[in-house]
């Protein structure tokens, strides 16, 4: 299924910290990338042969789809009843177990998720992707080294193809336990591979900055906005280091970008409302 997945927005901007925020991206990452990989509107499963029973697996694999459909448009009662009658008809499918791990997840029953995502790193071992999902769950849920450790076996896997992701992922998961030396060390290492990378560029400019750093800050903005496309968070980034830096007319000027190019952002919102921090 997949694909590692760019992190996305996943919900509301913790102000001040941006490693946070990072970690609840990874859930929304690896929703996205099981939506892409079974399409963003799969149909409802269709008997091709009406005398006929499809089999468990092709079942399994039209409700796993219809689980994930349901878990986008936030109907987790329906992506439950989907996932359970996926897991009753191929319970030995690593995807079918990953997906189950995601919607328990969302529902906050993190036992069965715990359960779930297991069974899916046991029956996908082989499957960096799978890892990486399993890696996410456990920084999620305060187990970081675990976590570190999976995600540094995913990114050194020769079939990954995109083990810069992991790498940021790693780093993400040390800063939410407050090693941030170490998350800047995977951060960078993460460069070396995309030197572009935006998230890494975002991360390495906020821990510049929440170590008052906000030269270094303004110079991570600068580089991110010459070689990417800008973002809210960039620019909202970009306007409190200014703001600090002392740069009232730098500030105004990321500020109004902020409002002309997202006006309906949560930094746009936080900009009318006064905010700054």
């Amino acid at each position: 299924m997949r694909g590692a997945g760019s992190m996305r927005d996943a919900g509301s901007l913790k102000r001040g910290r941006p490693i946070e925020r990072i970690v609840a991206l990874l859930a929304a990452a690896a929703l996205a990338a099981a939506l892409s990989a079974c399409h963003s509107s799969p149909p409802p499963y269709q008997n091709p042969d009406r005398h006929r029973k499809p089999e468990p697996e092709q079942a399994a694999i039209a409700n796993m789809k219809m689980a994930l459909e349901y878990m986008r448009i936030n109907n987790l009662a329906q992506a439950r009843d989907r996932i359970e009658r996926a897991l009753g008809e191929a319970p030995d499918n690593p995807n079918v177990q990953e997906t189950a791990g995601l919607v328990y997840e969302r529902l906050n029953d993190l036992p069965k998720a715990k359960h779930a995502f297991s069974a899916a790193a046991r029956l996908g071992k082989n499957d960096p992707d799978i890892l990486n999902s399993y890696a996410g769950f456990l920084c999620r849920t305060g187990k970081a080294a675990e976590g570190e450790k999976l995600f540094i076996q995913v990114a050194q896997n020769p079939v990954y193809r995109t083990p810069e992701v992991a790498l940021l992922n790693a780093g993400v998961c040390l800063g939410s336990s407050g090693d941030v030396v170490d998350a800047e060390r995977y951060f960078n290492r993460a460069l070396t591979i995309k030197p572009n990378m935006p998230e890494a560029l975002l991360q390495l400019g906020n821990l510049a900055y929440s170590r008052g750093d906000y030269k270094q800050a303004l110079d991570d903005v600068q580089r991110y906005l010459a070689v990417n496309a800008p973002s809210a968070e960039i620019l909202w980034l970009g306007f409190r280091t200014q703001r600090k830096l002392g740069d009232t007319p730098g500030a105004i000027a990321f500020g109004r970008r902020i409002q002309t190019e997202f006006p309906d952002s949560e930094q746009a919102q936080q900009l009318r409302a006064g905010v700054d921090r």
